[in-house]
């Protein structure tokens, strides 16, 4: 398991930094594959969304007992599912791979980071749209930046912190 794991890494690693030398004066390596990883992930997360909700689910709402679940929520949830542990997957062994944290208690403060970035979301939509009255798209763009930079920040500073050298 641990050679399919190393394996695995390399050919990751091979690919994101292929083209680390068309951003190498813009940004650091470590944000670099923070951005490859990260954009990654989201287009896999809005592909399964797309998939989930028009093609598996049909656009119907899920009914469990006296529970119903929307179907575009039931669609995040499918691809939230997916996204989640390959998310931490790439950033625990790609992206911040010096780290003093246990694997565990990474996780823990990994879900608790994507929940905070949830919150996030909905709250600046919510005041971007409904407060200010600003349209849909560039709210969501603006949002995007604040939560990016948000999960960026805590994944370094909090869940994958670095060992500290001395």
């Amino acid at each position: 398991m641990r050679k399919l794991h190393n394996t695995i890494r390399s050919l990751i690693l091979s690919v994101v930094d292929l083209f680390y030398p068309l951003f190498k004066k813009v940004m650091p390596l470590k944000t670099y594959r923070y951005a490859a990883c990260g954009g990654f992930n989201t287009l896999l997360d809005i592909s399964l969304f797309i998939i989930s909700y028009n093609f598996i689910l049909r656009k119907h709402d899920i009914h469990i007992s006296v529970l119903t679940i929307g179907a575009p929520i039931a669609a995040f949830l499918i691809g939230f599912c997916i996204t989640f542990p390959i998310g931490f997957y790439l950033s625990r062994y790609v992206v911040f791979q010096e780290t003093s944290v246990p694997k565990r208690a990474q996780l823990r403060k990994y879900f608790m980071v994507v929940l905070g970035c949830l919150f996030l979301n909905y709250g600046f939509l919510k005041l971007f749209v409904n407060v200010f009255g600003w349209y849909p798209t560039p709210s969501k763009l603006l949002t995007t930046v604040f939560v990016i930079t948000f999960s960026y920040l805590t994944q370094k500073n909090y869940t994958f912190k670095a060992v500290a050298q001395g």
